[in-house]
């Protein structure tokens, strides 16, 4: 399995590839090649700051001779008028790494701003949020970033590192229990050591899971707030418990002082707005 810097590359390649062509001819037909100049990253909007990081990979990827001095980091929080980096190098490669390296930046600033206003509202409580697989193809791994910059917490990266047993495959290994029983076969038999989570979506479910037992973590799946306390009541403690679906900014403090240990929420990546920002000649 490729690495998380391998990832970020290969995706910079493929973003340059499909950003540049065969060439920039914009900035090759009236910037020549020796002209040097200076560039920095204005903040345009309040809120988190993400991406410096990934940033700095994108100008070296480039062109390792630009030169990054970070005035802010990631996890910072920003105003208006902030400079957050001043970037020195080529013209050319100030101005053909500019649209990628601000794509990155304002989308991961945007989730980690998103983030933290949802890690904000649940103070007080032991509730954590979680993001979800509902990402951009391709960019997963800048987005879960983000998230944690912002403050919350990743579920999982994706089919590989934990077991999530939801009502499809459910129904179609015939039922809560089979579904158990053929998880632990399974991972006894590839010798894989991963946590195993299930979904319900009501009590008789959730009896059943219950009773079974051989879970890890249970997720109330589109239950109320009030039918949410009642099964953290039930759950009593055995196994984490966490609650997704539909669940907005609005109702986010409920759920978690139902007694949930988790609140998933697709939203932190699938309709996030971008941070505003620019990257201006200075």
């Amino acid at each position: 399995m490729l690495s998380v810097n391998e990832l970020e590359d290969r995706l910079i390649d493929l973003a340059f590839a499909e950003d540049i062509g065969d060439g920039d001819h914009t900035t090759l037909c009236c910037i020549p090649e020796d002209a040097m100049g200076k560039s920095h990253l204005l903040i345009k909007e309040d809120g988190i700051l993400a991406g410096v990081e990934v940033a700095k990979r994108v100008f070296n990827r480039f062109d390792p001779t630009m030169e990054v001095e970070v005035l802010i980091n990631d996890g910072t929080p920003v105003k208006v008028g902030d400079i957050a980096m001043v970037v020195t190098g080529k013209v050319r490669s100030l101005l053909q790494t500019e649209r990628l390296m601000l794509n990155i930046m304002q989308r991961m600033s945007g989730i980690a701003t998103t983030t933290s206003k949802y890690v904000k509202l649940l103070e007080g409580t032991h509730t954590h949020v979680l993001d979800t697989r509902k990402t951009t193809p391709g960019l997963r791994m800048l987005e879960k970033q983000a998230v944690k910059i912002g403050g919350g917490m990743n579920h999982r990266i994706g089919l590989f590192d934990m077991i999530l047993l939801k009502d499809n495959h459910v129904d179609f290994s015939g039922g809560i229990e089979n579904a158990i029983d053929r998880c632990h076969k399974y991972l006894e038999e590839k010798g894989l050591d991963l946590k195993i989570e299930i979904e319900v979506r009501n009590f008789d479910e959730l009896q059943r899971v219950l009773d079974h037992g051989g879970v890890n973590r249970i997720m109330l799946d589109n239950f109320t707030v009030e039918n949410t306390k009642k099964a953290v009541e039930l759950i009593g403690g055995r196994y984490e418990t966490e609650s997704s679906g539909g669940i907005t900014i609005d109702t986010l403090r409920s759920y978690a002082e139902a007694g949930v240990d988790f609140i998933s929420v697709g939203a932190l990546t699938h309709s996030v707005k971008g941070l505003d920002m620019s990257f201006k000649a200075c």
